[in-house]
């Protein structure tokens, strides 16, 4: 069977330029990831990955190319249409977990149920199938700093999945983990990839995680070398 595009680049370049310098971080990217797959990105410091990620996430906007998310050239959209994007077709996951500290587990996130429109009863029923998900559901009241590194990683694939985005874009999900729990995250990642179609790409340093690529990119200098 096919798999359905989620997101599509097309010669995307991306310039940074200070003052009259200008470094070229993206040049003439094309790369489409499909729904079912989990895609891993590879390559060194400063070959583009983590800015590839951040404009297939409609963080950052190419400096040229397109864009496409679910079909539609997100490159055309102004500042004020990028956010419902980014809320309606991404999960983010962060090396840094990014959870806050004040909230429980749980209560991070319904946060992020609450953002995309899910909120009360609901809200609450439906955090609790995602910690249940990430074989969490025991840790719902528990505050991050009680959480082990694995746990709260754990929590933040929740937090990504929450809302059914197409597209989890996790940006070194293993680096701040032993290898015991780098693999049980990753093991979740390829599950909601195989089992529920979603768009999965990391950017990883990690080769102890390699194996659970469906798809692997490397980069080098701006550009995709081998895919």
């Amino acid at each position: 069977m096919e798999h359905e595009i989620a997101i599509s680049v097309s010669g995307v370049t991306k310039t940074y330029s200070e003052g009259s310098s200008a470094t070229t971080a993206l040049n003439g990217v094309d790369l489409a990831v499909r729904r079912g797959e989990l895609t891993m990105m590879m390559g060194p410091s400063g070959s583009g990955k983590t800015t590839l990620l951040s404009i297939m996430g409609c963080i950052l906007r190419p400096t040229s190319g397109t864009v496409q998310v679910s079909g539609r050239d997100v490159t055309t959209l102004n500042e004020r249409q990028m956010p419902a994007i980014r809320l309606r077709h991404m999960g983010f996951i962060f090396q840094g977990f990014n959870l806050f500290p004040t909230l429980t587990a749980g209560e991070n996130v319904e946060l992020s149920l609450q953002l995309k429109g899910t909120s009360g009863a609901d809200g609450n029923k439906e955090a609790r199938r995602l910690m249940e998900l990430v074989g969490l559901g025991e840790k719902y009241d528990q505050y991050p700093r009680n959480l082990s590194g694995g746990q709260q990683q754990r929590v933040a694939v929740a937090r990504a999945v929450a809302g059914s985005p197409e597209v989890i874009l996790a940006d070194e999900p293993t680096a701040a983990l032993d290898s015991h729990s780098g693999r049980s995250v990753l093991e979740l990642l390829q599950s909601l990839a195989h089992g529920q179609q979603r768009a999965v790409v990391v950017v990883t340093h990690d080769n102890r995680i390699l194996d659970f690529a469906d798809r692997m990119v490397r980069m080098e200098d701006g550009m995709i070398t081998q895919s």
